[in-house]
């Protein structure tokens, strides 16, 4: 009986023991011949649930990185494509600008495949599109608006050893470097940017926006060159349409100037474009970027590009664009005509275009109005001097301060004042002390000096232009004199 009591003891203990091995696991029941199958296919069935999963997340890993080094490498070769003829000489022409500050742009068309140039594509008037388009834009991200100002290929020019010739053979003799240092010099403002478009590319571009629609003032006939026949008043316009018509001259020859009116028509089509692409979808926007990619070279590369872009969403065009024509006088010399450009009233012009106002001051010198189309606005405000007191500030530009009131740390002063106004600013000492403060500014930085003016506390009508006895490398001279409060 002790026999038997000690083996039902050990069995009693043994089945504890099993139970006790499998506390929080399946039952002895569940691993039973009966469930033990079922039980085992669930367990792999939830075992394969979770590689499929993991395996379902490796993969979307997998495609997220692909997809983030697919567009990266897009991007790069974009970028590639757009600097791809940017030369180091023409970089070291450019000049930097902060960030939301207005700057200059150049904006060249050139068309240099001579068998297109040849062919009947695009009309029998191979001038019409072997010359050079020559814009130069002045962009201000901060106030949404763009100024294009035109000048005539026949511009006559002093082009140094290269002696005196249109202003369009400087592309010829130098590349883009040197065509943007000659149109800097003769505007008398430094560029930042260079845009080169292909005489194609332009259509292409029209062609990815979905066509532009246009409002001509005048029926466009062209029959023996481009073939143009377009009725006055609004059209819609293809690709290839929007490019002869920005071709045409021949079409205003009984108005005279044919060069002024299609000079007038390629502003109006970049506006045009410009008001497409700003109220596009970013896939249409995006595609137009790698569209321009295969027709336009420039400095600027994507993110440059598409940070502009951002910067203008919400801008009114018809408003915010304006437009203008360097103002010259035909004559034949030479057995060439060429066009003389009218100093006075050109200095005039940029001084007014780097004041952020349009090239006019008033619609009379608009001579294309009525005839060729038109884009944004070409006048307003008065004659652009630097008392007027329509004409906004510009709180930009290189300033020096000189200290000519006898009072040590004046011109420090002054000149921290105005670095937190937004210019840059050096103090320094006049040859001498004066009694007078004055303002004095080197053209086209008459806004600039009011902007310098106004943060100090000082009157407009201290303003002056430099006369050529202060320094011409700054754009604005601020002489401290002893009636000076800071």
């Amino acid at each position: 009986m002790r026999h038997l009591r000690n083996s039902d003891q050990e069995q009693a203990e043994g089945r504890a023991s099993r139970g006790r091995r499998f506390a929080g696991g399946p039952s002895a029941d569940i691993l039973s011949r009966r469930n033990a199958l079922p039980y085992y296919a669930k367990k792999r069935a939830s075992a394969r649930r979770g590689r499929v999963l993991r395996g379902i997340l490796a993969s979307v890993a997998v495609l997220l990185v692909a997809a983030v080094v697919g567009v990266w490498g897009y991007i790069i070769s974009i970028n590639g494509k757009l600097g791809a003829g940017v030369s180091s000489e023409l970089r070291s022409v450019l000049t930097e600008t902060k960030y939301n500050e207005p700057f200059y742009m150049l904006l060249l068309g050139v068309d240099k495949d001579e068998e297109r140039a040849q062919g009947s594509e695009y009309g029998a008037d191979n001038s019409n599109y072997r010359t050079d388009t020559i814009i130069l834009a002045r962009v201000d991200p901060q106030n949404k608006k763009v100024t294009l100002v035109s000048i005539p290929r026949d511009t006559y020019v002093d082009l140094g050893v290269n002696g005196k010739q249109k202003i369009n053979t400087a592309y010829s003799y130098g590349g883009a470097a040197y065509a943007t240092k000659v149109v800097s010099e003769f505007a008398g403002v430094s560029i930042s940017h260079y845009a080169e478009v292909d005489m194609d590319g332009f259509a292409a571009i029209v062609d990815q926006v979905g066509g532009v629609t246009v409002d001509l003032p005048v029926d466009v006939k062209d029959p023996d060159y481009t073939g143009l026949d377009l009725p006055a008043g609004e059209n819609t316009l293809d690709g290839q349409t929007a490019a002869l018509l920005g071709r045409t001259r021949h079409a205003y020859d009984n108005y005279g100037g044919g060069d002024f009116y299609r000079a007038a028509n390629q502003r109006m089509l970049i506006g045009a474009v410009t008001k497409k692409v700003l109220s596009s979808d970013p896939i249409t926007m995006a595609n137009t970027v790698s569209t321009m990619a295969g027709y336009v070279t420039t400095d600027l590369d994507v993110s440059s590009i598409a940070g502009l872009v951002s910067q203008f969403i919400g801008m009114d065009v018809d408003e915010d664009i304006y437009s203008g024509l360097c103002p010259t006088t035909a004559k034949y010399m030479n057995d060439l005509w060429y066009e003389i450009c009218d100093t006075a009233a050109w200095k005039v012009m940029m001084d007014r275009v780097d004041q952020g106002l349009p090239p006019y001051s008033d619609a009379s010198q608009d001579t294309t109005a009525g005839v060729a189309g038109s884009v944004g606005k070409s006048s307003g405000g008065d004659s652009g001097t630097a008392s007027s007191a329509s004409e906004g500030p510009v709180y930009s530009g290189n300033v020096s301060v000189l200290n000519a009131s006898g009072k040590n740390g004046a011109a420090g002063n002054a000149a921290n004042k105005l670095v937190g106004a937004g210019f840059s600013a050096m103090a320094g000492n006049a040859d001498g002390e004066s009694s007078v403060t004055r303002v004095i500014y080197n053209a086209p930085s008459s806004a600039k000096a009011r902007g310098a003016a106004k943060t100090l506390g000082l009157d407009d009508s201290i303003i002056e232009e430099n006369d050529g006895s202060w320094n011409t490398s700054v754009d604005v001279i601020v002489v401290l004199g002893s009636d000076y409060k800071s």
